[in-house]
Order: C-alpha cells, then sequence, then structure tokens
C-alpha cells in the first residue's frame, strides 16, 4: 500500500530549475525596492546635491555598504529557503564589509580634532537614520516573505533573520539615495543599526510569517 501511494504522488513530479529559488526571492526583493524607491521619492526626494555626491566616495561607499548587506544576505537566504540549509558559509561574509567600513572610520576618527569628532559620529540625522532604513526596508521585506513562503525553509528564525536583513540593505540603499551625511563613522554606526534592527525583525517574526500553512 505504502508503494502504491508513492508512485501515486511521485507520477506527475517535474524537475525543477536550479534557478528557482533564487528567481522566487529576485522577485520578491525586486518588487519591493521599487515600492521602496516610488515611498522615497515621493515622501523624501532625493538628496538635492545628487549630482556633485555622486562625484565622492562617500556617497558610493555607502551605497556599496548597503548593497554587500542585501547580496550577502539574499544567498545566504537563498540557502535558508531549502528544508534543513545552513546559512553560515555566506553570513561570514559579512565580516568583510563591516570591518572595512570600522577600520576606514576609525581613520576618519583618529585624523579628526576630538571637537570635531561628534558631528561625524550624529551628524544631522542620527535620530532617525535607523528608522527611515527600517522603514523603507519594509516593502521589500514583505516580498521576501511572499516569496519564502512559496519556497521550504525549515529554519524560521534563521530564515526570518536573513531575508530581514536583506531588506535591511534593501533599505539603507534606498535611502542613501537621500540622504546627505557624508562620514564613514556615521554609516559605520546608524546604517548598521538599521540594517541589524530589520534583521532582528525578521528573526521576532520568521516563526509566525513563515511557518508552513
Amino acid at each position: 500500500m505504502s508503494d502504491d501511494l508513492l508512485r501515486t504522488l511521485s507520477a506527475d513530479l517535474a524537475p525543477v530549475s536550479r534557478w528557482t529559488v533564487a528567481r522566487r526571492l529576485a522577485l520578491g526583493m525586486s518588487g519591493g525596492v521599487i515600492v521602496s524607491a516610488v515611498l522615497m521619492l515621493v515622501l523624501l526626494g532625493p538628496r538635492p546635491d545628487m549630482d556633485q555626491s555622486m562625484a565622492t566616495a562617500m556617497f558610493w561607499m555607502k551605497l556599496a555598504y548597503a548593497l554587500a548587506f542585501a547580496v550577502i544576505a539574499g544567498f545566504a537566504a537563498e540557502r535558508l529557503a531549502r528544508p534543513a540549509a545552513s546559512a553560515r558559509g555566506w553570513i561570514k561574509w559579512l565580516v568583510v564589509p563591516i570591518l572595512l567600513v570600522i577600520v576606514i572610520a576609525a581613520f576618519q576618527l583618529a585624523g579628526t580634532a576630538p571637537a570635531g569628532r561628534t558631528a561625524m559620529l550624529v551628524g544631522d540625522s542620527a535620530r532617525v537614520c535607523p528608522w527611515r532604513i527600517l522603514f523603507f526596508a519594509l516593502p521589500p521585506f514583505i516580498g521576501l516573505v511572499w516569496a519564502m513562503r512559496g519556497l521550504a525553509p525549515t529554519r524560521l528564525r534563521e530564515a526570518g533573520a536573513a531575508i530581514g536583513l536583506a531588506a535591511g540593505g534593501a533599505g539603507a540603499f534606498i535611502y542613501a539615495l537621500h540622504c546627505t551625511e557624508s562620514t564613514t563613522p556615521f554609516l559605520a554606526i546608524w546604517y548598521t543599526l538599521g540594517m541589524a534592527a530589520s534583521a532582528a525583525l525578521g528573526w521576532a517574526l520568521g516563526p509566525l510569517v513563515l511557518r508552513w500553512r
């Protein structure tokens, strides 16, 4: 009886592309990023000095830092979308952008007079920066939740944290197109905090929103 049941269940199985998981996650992420970009343009607008800022290294560093989190966490989510999978091999790569930014921030602070270090650390928007990143991370997070629910994660907190961090990187990328802060210490603290908050949200909600029905 069990053999007959197995044959019946497997009779209509078809091979699945190895890119199915990645495509579904990319679709969820891209839809959310579009929504976040529209929200940024409507609610805040791009930074007024965009032409001049694009000629500076700091502008591209902010985008690259956010993109690194989004990409690395996205690959981790792609692994965790499978049953009993582990993403430690990808998560460890987060050390690279974090350490790089910390080292650059330390050199900048060391080369600045003590009176000017506070301004480098908090800028003009420290109070709102992490919250705005978290806000702009919500549409990509919702898109990734949709994508992950159509897959087969079993480590729901880890999967939730991974998609939360990927969404946080996307949200930070979008917010960086508005943000006028131009110091690496600010980036190291407040951008990282905003992305970490998004990861924490995903970790907390993972068992609830990714649970198999």
